[in-house]
């Protein structure tokens, strides 16, 4: 391959996609990264992000800058001498020096069918409005929130079951091989570039603490769809004896009842409308557990209301 490649990128998301163009052959001029947060035990280690780790491991040069609107900040990016940048859930805002630095420009993979769900979580919104599919786009950036025109796009079904970490893993997936062929049409001079409809536009505000809690008064089918669309994280929860629990895996049942209250000894819980049963759960300390090893040592009990 001849062209030239700046990476960034950050969370787990990000991985694939460097892992494709790697093996692709593709020259990685420098690998964009946010800085290492603190963690470990004591939280004391400076943590590298997963897309460092796997850069060093492919021996990339890695940069961690904190900001990238300083003249010096740009100059260096300029000084790779890159063709045209990728970039998958960096998490730092690209300036018009930024974006205008690439001769052939910067590509995005964005977890979601643009125009529907711009911003920060659009994977999570997606399940928690029980859209029955998401994709991945291939956008060229503009300066605004994920507005750039279109290169290519790939629509991925979301099952009745399915949870922001399954769909998370496969958007990833699916990205990683598409952006790749947005690249050779690039190289040859014929990737068609296609702007955003005016229609359709939503935004996928990023997740607050505020809205994990599970509102038992909503009808089931909202209820199982807030569970799985935060699943694995932040995690839907509700509280049991003061102690917050969070739900990782339900499905919808046959069941009605007082919203809350636990409709037999298989943790069916009415909701509003229906009912959902609580598959996988996690007490706030404890390891991700089945419902029936989750029983075994919290008494759940027929006739109890779960707040």
């Amino acid at each position: 391959m001849s062209l030239r490649l700046i990476f960034m990128g950050t969370p787990d998301f990000s991985v694939p996609a460097l892992a494709e163009l790697v093996a692709r052959g593709y020259e990685i001029a420098a690998v964009y990264t946010r800085t290492p947060k603190p963690g470990g035990r004591r939280g004391l280690e400076l943590q590298p992000t997963p897309v460092e780790r796997a850069a060093r491991g492919f021996n990339l040069p890695v940069l961690t800058p904190t900001t990238l609107k300083t003249p010096e900040a740009q100059a260096a990016f300029c000084a790779h001498g890159a063709d045209a940048a990728v970039v998958v859930a960096y998490g730092l805002i690209l300036p018009k020096p930024i974006l205008e630095a690439m001769p052939l420009g910067c590509f995005n993979i964005h977890a979601s069918l643009l125009p529907r769900w711009r911003g920060a979580a659009p994977i999570n919104r997606a399940i928690m409005a029980g859209d029955a599919d998401s994709g991945v786009t291939i956008m060229k950036m503009d300066e605004g929130l994920d507005t750039g025109a279109m290169a290519l796009g790939e629509r991925l079904p979301i099952g009745a079951d399915t949870t922001a970490g399954e769909l998370h893993d496969a958007l990833s997936r699916s990205g990683a091989e598409l952006m790749p062929r947005a690249l050779g049409a690039l190289e040859r001079g014929a990737l068609g570039l296609t702007p955003q409809p005016d229609t359709g536009v939503t935004y996928a505000e990023k997740i607050s603490k505020d809205e994990t809690r599970i509102a038992w008064s909503k009808p089931a089918k909202n209820v199982h769809d807030h569970i799985r669309g935060l699943s694995p994280f932040p995690g839907a929860w509700f509280e049991m004896e003061g102690v917050r629990v969070k739900v990782l895996r339900s499905t919808l049942t046959p069941g009605s009842g007082a919203s809350g209250t636990v409709l037999d000894d298989q943790l069916t819980i009415a909701c509003g409308d229906g009912a959902v049963r609580l598959l996988e759960l996690q007490r706030a300390g404890k390891q991700a557990m089945k419902a029936e090893d989750f029983l075994r040592g919290n008494a759940l009990k027929r006739g109890a209301r779960l707040s």
